[in-house]
């Protein structure tokens, strides 16, 4: 009788059903031998009347589950509005005003984005907001590419990240005190063409 060991991929599909996943691009079909340490479990196979060790993989960590989020708006056209203020749900009144002004400006009414005050999210990664608003245009507002586990990006101005238009500016209350900064994200609002 000819040996049981294959290495065809048709035949191989017959006995394992489930995904097999090559992980740090090992050689699955290697004949070398396997060293394993003394802390790494092991599962014995029986095959016909000798033993052989299987290393069992490493499981992987779960990527972090996406918090619910609270926010105000419906986000009907996927544009999110991130703040930052742990004093305030939104901002203090002056900076309130002034997202007003920049809402109004682009012509988006409360149905049209969310808003979210990421005071109660720290820690959360741009790719969270992202699973779960889904959105097309993105103004941060007191928060950093950096906390949002992106690489850095120029403040007031309009960036891409994949297909997502994103405005990174200081917090509202900073940003009202700032002519210069205001005139910056102004210039970069009448870009958008909303």
């Amino acid at each position: 009788m000819g040996s049981q060991l294959t290495t065809n991929g048709d035949a191989l599909r017959l006995f394992f059903t489930d995904d097999i996943y090559l992980i740090g691009g090992e050689d699955v079909f290697s004949t070398e031998e396997v060293t394993l340490s003394e802390s790494q479990p092991v599962i014995e196979a029986v095959q016909g009347s000798t033993a052989t060790e299987i290393p069992v993989p490493k499981v992987m960590e779960e990527p972090r589950e996406v918090p619910s989020f609270k926010f105000l708006g419906k986000n009907s056209r996927n544009i999110l509005i991130l703040v930052n203020d742990r004093e305030h749900e939104v901002s203090d009144e002056k900076g309130r005003e002034l997202l007003r002004k920049i809402v109004k400006s682009v012509n988006l009414s409360a149905n049209d984005f969310a808003l979210l005050n990421y005071a109660n999210y720290t820690g959360t990664s741009y790719a969270q907001l992202q699973q779960h608003f889904s959105s097309v245009l993105i103004f941060v507002f007191g928060v950093t590419p950096e906390q949002l586990q992106m690489k850095a990006y120029p403040q007031n101005s309009i960036v891409m990240e994949e297909n997502v238009r994103l405005i990174f500016s200081s917090e509202l209350k900073s940003l009202e005190e700032d002519p210069n900064g205001k005139k910056v994200l102004w210039a970069s609002l009448k870009q958008l063409g909303l």
